[in-house]
C-alpha cells in the first residue's frame, strides 16, 4: 500500500483487524459516521494531528502513513502532561482532577520502550508519603501508563484508587486466578493480602520516576 493514500490505507488495516468505520470513530471520540466520510468522502481533508495519532498508535504504524510530516525518530518526542495530583504511598490522597502543571517534552522512542504502545495514555503525577520506601520517596515525580491496566496488570507498581483516594502500591498477583496482594515496600505500613478486582481501581501502572537530589 502507497504511504501516499492514508485511506486506503486505513481502510485495509480496519478490514485486517476486523475493526468498523464507527468503532474507529468512537476510539477518536467523534460521531459514529466520521471515519466513514473520511474514508469515503475525503471529508476531512487531513486528518486531526491528535486523531492521526490516536489512529497510528492503534494500528502500530508510523504516523508518517497518515500523512504526518516525516520526523528523525531519535529526535520525536511527545508532549506528557503533569498534573497536580498526589498519588498517596500513605494514607491517601483525594482523587480529584488536577490542573496541568506542564506539559515534558520525552523521546517517544524511549516512551514506547518503557510503556505500552498508547504513549497518549501516558501523564505524570507526584508521590505524597512514605508507605513505598526505599523504592518512592516523598516528593517523587511517577510516569504512570494509563493504558497499562485492567486485564492487562500484572506484578509491578501501581496507581489505584479506592475509597476515593488515589494510592500508589504495589501489587503482586496471586496464585488463585484474579486474586492478588496490595503492599508497601515500607515494612512500617500495612499491606493487603487477598484482594479481588472490585475492591479497587486501578488507574495505571508506573513504569518511571524521577526523584531531586536537592
Amino acid at each position: 500500500m502507497a504511504s501516499g493514500d492514508p485511506r486506503a490505507l486505513i481502510e485495509r488495516l480496519a478490514r485486517e483487524r476486523g475493526d468498523d468505520f464507527s468503532s474507529l470513530s468512537r476510539l477518536l471520540g467523534r460521531n459514529a459516521a466520521y471515519m466513514q466520510q473520511y474514508v469515503r468522502r475525503g471529508s476531512p481533508r487531513r486528518l486531526a494531528e491528535d486523531d492521526r495519532r490516536t489512529l497510528a498508535e492503534h494500528f502500530g504504524i508510523d504516523e508518517a502513513l497518515l500523512g504526518a510530516p516525516p520526523r528523525t525518530p531519535d529526535r520525536a518526542m511527545i508532549a506528557v502532561r503533569h498534573y497536580d495530583v498526589l498519588a498517596s504511598a500513605g494514607a491517601g490522597a483525594l482523587a480529584e482532577e488536577g490542573r496541568v502543571l506542564a506539559e515534558i517534552g520525552l523521546p517517544e522512542k524511549w516512551l514506547r520502550r518503557i510503556a505500552s504502545r498508547k504513549v497518549s495514555e501516558l501523564s505524570i503525577i507526584s508521590v505524597r508519603g512514605d508507605s513505598m520506601a526505599p523504592t518512592l520517596a516523598d516528593g517523587d515525580d511517577i510516569l504512570v501508563d494509563r493504558a497499562d491496566a485492567g486485564d492487562r496488570w500484572r506484578d509491578g507498581i501501581y496507581v489505584l484508587r479506592r475509597d476515593d483516594a488515589l494510592i500508589v502500591k504495589r501489587i503482586a498477583i496471586g496464585p488463585a486466578k484474579r486474586r492478588f496482594a496490595i503492599r508497601s515496600d515500607n515494612p512500617a505500613w500495612p499491606s493487603w493480602e487477598d484482594c479481588a478486582p472490585s475492591d479497587v481501581e486501578v488507574v495505571g501502572r508506573v513504569v518511571w520516576m524521577s526523584r531531586s537530589l536537592a
